[in-house]
């Protein structure tokens, strides 16, 4: 019997990382045969089997391996000689990773949120646009599949997961919010944050974070503020892409 998955579905209950294993091609005796699927997920978990004992132990250890080097690969196995499987057949198992989507969260739904959560959706993000303001969240057309949140910034904060695939990029109407909002995100897991404004805002914020203990001055270094890449930026679609620019440039990092 073939297994039919939704991928989808598994990766939202799953919340991880997915390697799928497919039983590309067989030869003698096996215990399952060439379109068997079996889903492992990083957390441990399995849907589905290609086929039971040492050989489907050694394939959920194939599937960890992938996940971590995020990289598909083909796998032969020799049941007799390699698991003393006496059905004795050999069976080629490719292994893909399914990377769940890294999280973005657009706080502020201005010019430039807008414009930023526009050109992320081609990136693979999952594009989370927050606001406060109800008539800047009911224009923003949503042809681009973005998730927009009408409700307060502490509401969205409470309720909002983070991790190490969250990226946060701050861009509110009012220096206090970001503030507010800088000082709630930067305590939290998280890959990257950033924070629009000028050169005397993000010395104003730095001296206040510090004055008040809200973090430490590394961790305050950390944040990438002014927000993205100096490319002499003017427009908010220009100002945009110098954001995602390096949101990019951070999310590739992390796989040196």
């Amino acid at each position: 019997m073939k297994h039919y998955f939704d991928i989808e579905k598994i990766l939202e209950q799953e919340d991880c990382d997915l390697a799928i294993c497919i039983v590309v091609n067989t030869k003698g005796s096996t215990p399952r045969k060439s379109g068997a699927k079996m889903i492992v997920c990083k957390n441990g978990n399995t849907h589905g089997s290609i086929g039971g004992g040492e050989i489907e132990k050694k394939v959920i250890e194939n599937a960890i391996e992938v996940l971590v080097k995020k990289e598909a690969k083909l796998f032969r196995h020799d049941l007799l000689h390699q698991h003393n499987m006496c059905c004795g057949g050999t069976m080629d198992i490719y292994i893909e990773p399914i990377m769940k989507k890294k999280k973005l969260y657009i706080f502020g739904a201005g010019h430039t949120g807008t414009a930023l959560a526009k050109i992320a959706i081609d990136f693979d993000f999952e594009i989370f646009l927050i606001d406060d303001r109800k008539e800047y969240i009911d224009k923003f057309d949503n042809r681009w599949s973005v998730n927009k949140m009408n409700l307060s910034f502490d509401k969205a904060l409470e309720i909002l997961p983070f991790d190490n695939d969250t990226y946060v990029c701050i861009l509110t109407y009012n220096h206090p919010l970001d503030r507010d909002i800088l000082a709630s995100c930067i305590k939290k897991t998280n890959a990257y944050i950033g924070m629009i404004g000028s050169i005397r805002k993000i010395e104003m914020t730095k001296k206040i974070f510090l004055d008040a203990n809200i973090c430490s001055f590394d961790k305050l270094n950390t944040i990438d503020m002014p927000i993205g890449l100096n490319i002499n930026s003017e427009t908010p679609e220009e100002i945009a892409i110098s954001i995602l620019a390096k949101i990019i440039q951070t999310k590739n990092k992390a796989k040196l």
